[in-house]
């Protein structure tokens, strides 16, 4: 009998910002394929537990602020006492400020580099000297954007961070494959979350994007699971530094 490449059964994952939109349908997506999750979540909501248990997995909520300089030790230990083991981070959890570049202020940009860049980090730190220390594996999966590519308009801070955590993501792969840390990203595209809300609700802006998609229609949070599967399993132990865009084949028009 072949084994399936795909199992998480005994695994367990962080996964941050994972109460709605993205990191709960990842979260969800990571128990159906058998991993136990290790939610963070700044507001605790009942969405991703129900999820994640009606899958049969085991669920703890972390309630954290991931920009907080202290949070990534503290999910990772807790984390461990509560579920046994680590195996898989998702570094989902990120923000987004909409204003002209020439009226950005200081606290925005902060805010969002925090969240979207230091956060993920500190936290990729905190797991690898874990698994160095055990002597285990481990698998890295930060959340870029579309972003990471484009320099899009009116986010300086969301395009910086993004742009710059596909740059962390292939610098720890480099110092980390070696350790046996696969780290790596998924790129997702327009998807239809809170943060895209104000773009689907301007008809100018949302026929012009849904004009470019070749797939004809924003993303549903679900189309991240399998990219986030296959990231967290053993089918991608020789995937090191790399980016998977989930977008519809925007990048490809």
């Amino acid at each position: 009998m072949s084994i399936n490449p795909f199992d998480l059964t005994g695994k367990t994952a962080i996964v941050t910002g994972a109460c709605r939109g993205l990191g709960q349908a990842m979260a969800i997506a990571l128990a159906e394929a058998g991993a136990d999750i290790a939610a963070v979540q700044r507001t605790p909501k009942e969405g991703t537990k129900a999820g994640v248990e009606g899958c049969g997995r085991k669920f703890v909520g972390i309630q954290a602020d991931v920009s907080e300089r202290e949070a990534p030790g503290r999910i990772v230990q807790e984390t461990l006492d509560a579920l046994g083991r680590l195996d898989i981070l998702v570094n989902n959890a990120g923000i987004i400020r909409r204003v002209d570049t020439i009226d950005l202020e200081t606290a925005d940009w902060d805010d969002v580099v925090k969240v979207n860049m230091s956060a993920p980090l500190w936290l990729c730190q905190a797991a690898a000297r874990h698994w160095v220390t055990e002597g285990k594996p481990g698998k890295i999966i930060n959340i870029c954007s579309m972003l990471s590519f484009q320099g899009g308009i009116r986010v300086a801070g969301y395009t910086a961070s993004k742009s710059g955590l596909l740059g962390l993501t292939r610098l720890l792969a480099n110092e980390w494959a070696p350790k046996s840390i696969n780290v790596n990203a998924i790129a997702p595209g327009y998807m239809a979350t809170d943060n895209t809300a104000a773009l689907r609700a301007d008809e100018v802006r949302n026929a012009e994007i849904l004009g470019r998609i070749p797939a004809g229609r924003w993303g549903d949070p679900a189309d991240l699971g399998g990219a986030a599967v296959f990231l967290a399993s053993s089918a991608s132990d020789y995937v090191h530094g790399t980016v998977v865009p989930v977008d519809g084949g925007w990048l490809a028009r």
